[in-house]
């Protein structure tokens, strides 16, 4: 840890010198002037979106299931099988996601990008999410069945990781929808703060909950907390070729 501070302040001090400084003074302070006469106007034109209560319910309910697993996923896989764990050493855990699950992050976020581009958002909503979200059922047999074998959450850890690479493709393709019109830079950024708020909050309770549930009922819990977004996402409105790349 204290090289990973190290090395963060090293690159903060980097890019104080390196980033490309471009603004005056004087536009400087405009800026700031035009900021806090249209911030109030910005934000809450926002919420004159259309559908937007069923936008902000579906941002803040679509990661309910995700952002629990991935807060307890590395204490189930490095607790002791006696109170349901899978009892792997701190290196195994190291080496299934920080190798083998960063590639299949990246691999399905990709793909994710290049199917949106050539087929569009309407095509794909569904198929990523479900992507997404099916593979914690891994997770459910795992913490029911423990397996002996590492090769089973090598499976598990990579489905998983690509399966959230690739549907998350498409839950960003739709706050950039959301965005889209005037102000889309700080509508898209507010739309972020939400999806954050929707992970931060489940997040938080998650230790609580499978601490009450055990490691197999979380996991069931888990998937059963995926439906509500799953369910919101067949009423949104959208263009059905919405990020599809034209020639």
């Amino acid at each position: 840890m204290i090289i990973v501070g190290l090395l963060m302040t090293l690159l903060t001090v980097y890019n104080f010198f390196a980033t490309p400084k471009t603004e005056t003074a004087s536009q400087t302070e405009t800026s700031k002037t035009h900021s806090k006469a249209n911030f109030l106007t910005v934000f809450s034109s926002f919420f004159q979106k259309k559908q937007i209560g069923l936008v902000l319910a579906f941002i803040l309910l679509f990661r309910l299931g995700e952002s629990q697993l991935l807060k307890m996923l590395t204490p189930f896989l490095i607790d002791d099988i006696k109170v349901g764990g899978l009892g792997l050493t701190t290196q195994d855990v190291g080496v299934i996601y920080g190798t083998f699950g960063v590639l299949a992050l990246t691999i399905g976020g990709i793909l994710g990008g290049i199917a949106i581009s050539k087929n569009g958002l309407g095509k794909w909503m569904l198929p990523m999410i479900l992507a997404m979200h099916l593979p914690i059922l891994g997770f459910v047999s795992l913490a029911h069945f423990h397996p002996t074998s590492i090769y089973y959450v090598y499976i598990t850890v990579v489905a998983e990781q690509f399966g959230y690479g690739f549907g998350f493709a498409a839950f960003m393709m739709y706050l950039i929808y959301v965005a889209e019109g005037e102000s889309k830079t700080s509508h898209y950024a507010i739309a972020t703060g939400f999806m954050a708020l929707g992970m931060m909050l489940p997040g938080m309770a998650s230790g609580y909950i499978q601490e009450y549930l055990g490691y197999g009922n979380f996991f069931i819990w888990v998937f059963i907390a995926t439906i509500p977004g799953l369910i919101l996402s067949r009423f949104l409105i959208y263009p059905k070729d919405f990020g599809k790349k034209t020639e």
